[in-house]
C-alpha cells in the first residue's frame, strides 16, 4: 500500500479478479461506480480504481460468455433428454430428428451473442 494513501481509502484489487466470485466482482464494481458518482472524486485514486472496474468487465464478460455457451451446449441434450430420444443425440447434441415443430430455445448462430436473452 502506497505510503500517501490514508487506510480508510485503500484502493481496491488487492485480490486477483479471477479469484472472486461473481457477486463479490459485482459488488466491488458497483463500489467503484459509486466513487465516481461523489462529486469530489480523488485523482490519485481515479486511473487504479478505472484500471480495476476494466478488469473486472473482462473477467465478468469472460464468464458470461463461457457459461452462455454451456448453456447453449446443454440445452439441447437436455430437450432430447425430456423426449426420450436416443442417448447418442443426448451425448452428441445433434437435433436431426427434433423435427420442424420442435422449439428452439438456443440461437443457430453460436457468435450471435449480442442482444439475446439466455432460455432461463
Amino acid at each position: 500500500m502506497s505510503a500517501q494513501r490514508r487506510d480508510d481509502e485503500a484502493l481496491p484489487g488487492d485480490d486477483p479478479v479471477a479469484g472472486l466470485s461473481y457477486m463479490a466482482a459485482s459488488r466491488e464494481l458497483d463500489d467503484i461506480v459509486e466513487f465516481f458518482e461523489k462529486s469530489e472524486v480523488d485523482v490519485d485514486q481515479l486511473v487504479a480504481r478505472l484500471e480495476r472496474a476494466t478488469a473486472i468487465v473482462d473477467e465478468l464478460d469472460r464468464r458470461i460468455r463461457r457459461t452462455r455457451a454451456q448453456v447453449e451446449e446443454l440445452v439441447p441434450r437436455l430437450e432430447a433428454a425430456s423426449r426420450g430420444e436416443a442417448s447418442d443425440e443426448a451425448i452428441t447434441g445433434d437435433r436431426a430428428d427434433a423435427g420442424d415443430d420442435a422449439p428452439s430455445v438456443v440461437a443457430d448462430d453460436p457468435g450471435a451473442s449480442e442482444g439475446e436473452t439466455l432460455p432461463f
